[in-house]
């Protein structure tokens, strides 16, 4: 019998290549999303579903009596934990995706402290699943994922296999770390600067990296939390040369050995002062996970999906408002160029 997955936020940039990936592994999918739209990629037996995730009675008539695995790409907080536990019984199992915040340092350091003096956490390199995470709650994102995990690796019933996502890159991603060169590429711009000497490195993991790690989580239901990161942890530095040779510039790169010198000149969105990489060997023991992509192997794509949407809409505010909600203004030519005046 064919095996049945609903996916919840299909057509998001996780959501697109999940699909896919589990039709072409055999399962018959029905793809929720708020718009019910279908990604061209998707093979024509995917049924695409308009589904508004806060309608509890139309959520469970999306997922039916024969389902076999829930795929949650959107779930946060407790509210949507326990929307899927509700259904324990009745699906076989549920991949949800988290988030690599929900972990914090021995001294209690996390995303949400690192604006504060000696605030940044000092994970180990590389961070297993076995690492304390935050407390949680509904005070921010990684405390909203913190609880979401709680809850769902407490049920009973319900086998859950929580993906913990490095910094997400890919098509349709709404704030594309890779924005931050493109950009000034796109603006002939000849000088850049990047703080802590370029050295800094989060782990970045691709939609198609998700992808598997769904697909694999899928066809062996488990209760577990595993991190859901790329096969490398490019640093600042080999992202911005990958980038432009994608691009086919050359830009001189300024290092800043140290913090950004001003708050709009060298802060990219992968400047941290010491490393985020995470472990993958728990995935591979689990799910028999292989990397199936590169980072620079997949920034042609990520790179044409982002020049086609300044292409469409030149402001990058409007086209990546939440880029700009997140990190501010990312490019401060003016304080750029009056900062490197003065070297």
């Amino acid at each position: 019998m064919t095996r049945r997955a609903v996916v919840i936020g299909a057509t998001g940039q996780i959501g697109r290549p999940a699909v896919r990936a589990l039709a072409e592994d055999g399962w018959r999918v029905t793809a929720a999303s708020r718009g019910g739209d279908r990604d061209p990629s998707w093979p024509e037996e995917v049924r695409a579903l308009r589904l508004d995730r806060a309608d509890d009675e139309a959520l469970s008539a999306a997922i039916g009596d024969d389902c076999d695995v829930v795929v949650d790409i959107v779930a946060y907080g407790t509210a949507h934990a326990r929307q899927l536990t509700s259904l324990a019984g009745r699906v076989g199992s549920a991949v949800v995706v988290s988030s690599v915040s929900v972990y914090e340092d021995d001294k209690g350091r996390n995303f949400d402290t690192q604006a504060e003096p000696d605030g940044f956490p000092e994970y180990p390199v590389p961070i297993p699943e076995t690492q304390r995470t935050i407390a949680p709650g509904d005070a921010s994102y990684s405390t909203g994922k913190a609880a979401l995990e709680r809850e769902l690796l407490a049920a009973d019933g319900l086998p859950v296999t929580l993906l913990r996502a490095g910094a997400v890159h890919g098509p349709h991603c709404r704030t594309p770390r890779e924005l931050y060169f493109v950009k000034r590429n796109l603006d002939g711009r000849r000088r850049r600067v990047i703080a802590y000497g370029g050295r800094s490195r989060f782990h970045p993991v691709s939609v198609h990296t998700l992808a598997e790690l769904i697909r694999l989580a899928a066809a062996r239901p488990g209760s577990r939390a595993l991190n859901a990161c790329d096969p490398e942890a490019p640093t600042v530095l080999e992202i911005a040369t990958a980038v432009d040779a994608v691009m086919g510039v050359a830009p001189e790169t300024v290092l800043v050995d140290g913090p950004p010198p001003l708050p709009t000149v060298g802060d990219t969105p992968w400047s941290v002062p010491v490393p985020v990489v995470c472990d993958m060997s728990a995935a591979e023991r689990a799910l028999g996970y292989r990397p199936v992509v590169s980072y620079a192997g997949t920034l042609p794509e990520t790179v044409a999906w982002i020049e086609r949407r300044l292409t469409a809409q030149p402001d990058w505010r409007e086209s990546y408002p939440r880029m700009h909600a997140a990190y501010g203004d990312l490019f401060d030519y003016a304080a750029e160029d009056a900062w490197l005046a003065t070297r």
